[in-house]
């Protein structure tokens, strides 16, 4: 079964409004905090270097655990010196191993956050905000990004898309952007059936079909019904935000490949 051109039409245009009101209230997933932890989100809203590396830990754990890191080894460390985390990668290594281990991946993040602090002493002095300041095009912030070791193409468009949605960045050639290929976006794009086929080409082109000027305003819209309301095991179509275009394809389901359980 697909969805009729008409069917696609309209869930496009709801995921539309949706993202126009999320984007309006500065949400980042639901609200606006990135964490549960106020002196967490704090820190990465107020540094660019702590929202970098937050990036870094924003896979294999759940959104609100994932972005409290860099404030959770500042404290293990007593210090968030970029010189001390890249030249001290074994302090860097015992913070995160200290019970209650910092991440999942203990033994990679630690190489990618110190690895991260060092490019960003040799490259941008020490600043993230040189990453991506205001006129940037969004393909020069996105390669920019790819550099970092932990950081491939669903980290960097999230960052793009968070950059300007919650930190208020600039950024010219937004039409050149796209919806991260994750698995909640994945899911939803397949059971709303702007999609047929789960692969990044077609999901990519979908979100340019449905939003030309602005593609990856439709990751964040789609993200959270995903994880919200149309999960992958008994999707909750009567709740949902798309329950009166969509077409409910509920039978389609994705892999597990691609997917994110950090925040957007």
């Amino acid at each position: 079964m697909r969805a009729t051109v008409a069917e696609r039409d309209a869930v496009a245009a709801e995921l539309i409004r949706y993202a126009l009101e999320l984007a309006e209230s500065g949400a980042v997933q639901v609200g606006d905090a990135f964490t549960d932890d106020i002196a967490a989100d704090e820190f990465i809203k107020c540094s660019a270097e702590a929202f970098l590396i937050g990036m870094l830990f924003t896979q294999g754990m759940p959104a609100e655990r994932a972005w409290a890191g860099p404030y959770r080894l500042a404290q293990r460390l007593g210090h968030f010196d970029l010189a001390r985390i890249a030249a001290e990668p074994d302090s860097v290594v015992a913070a995160f191993a200290q019970p209650p281990a910092l991440h999942r991946f203990v033994k990679t993040l630690p190489v990618w956050v110190s690895s991260a602090a060092r490019r960003l002493i040799a490259e941008y002095d020490g600043d993230a905000a040189t990453i991506w300041p205001d006129g940037a095009h969004v393909t020069e912030v996105t390669r920019r990004l790819l550099e970092f070791d932990g950081i491939g193409p669903k980290k960097a468009t999230m960052a793009v898309e968070l950059l300007v949605r919650n930190r208020g960045v600039c950024l010219e050639g937004m039409e050149c952007g796209s919806v991260a290929y994750d698995v909640h976006v994945r899911r939803v794009f397949l059971r709303s059936g702007l999609v047929d086929a789960d692969t990044p080409v077609e999901v990519r082109r979908a979100a340019s079909a449905a939003y030309p000027d602005e593609p990856g305003m439709l990751d964040l819209p789609a993200w959270l019904i995903g994880r919200e309301t149309c999960r992958p095991k008994s999707p909750d179509c009567d709740a949902c935000r798309l329950r009166n275009v969509c077409p409910r394809l509920t039978s389609r389901s994705v892999s597990g490949v691609g997917a994110r359980k950090g925040p957007r």
